[in-house]
């Protein structure tokens, strides 16, 4: 069983990926979008979801140079 406060600490993290979650925690992106969405109100999830792709499309620019 999974500690659901753990995962949704590590998935806000900037410096957590979601291949760190599925790593240490063996849950893969698809299942921690549901857990969150599962666990947080609303508006924090969409929050979540813009963080997410704000880091990711970071990540990819940052690949580049």
């Amino acid at each position: 069983m999974i500690d659901t406060n753990e995962l949704i600490e590590m998935a806000w993290s900037d410096d957590v990926t979601f291949s760190d979650i599925e790593r240490d925690l063996g849950i893969k992106e698809p299942e921690v979008k549901r857990i969150m969405q599962a666990n947080l109100k609303s508006s924090s999830y969409k929050l979540w979801r813009k963080r997410v792709r704000w880091i990711k499309e970071k990540q990819k620019k940052s690949k580049k140079i």
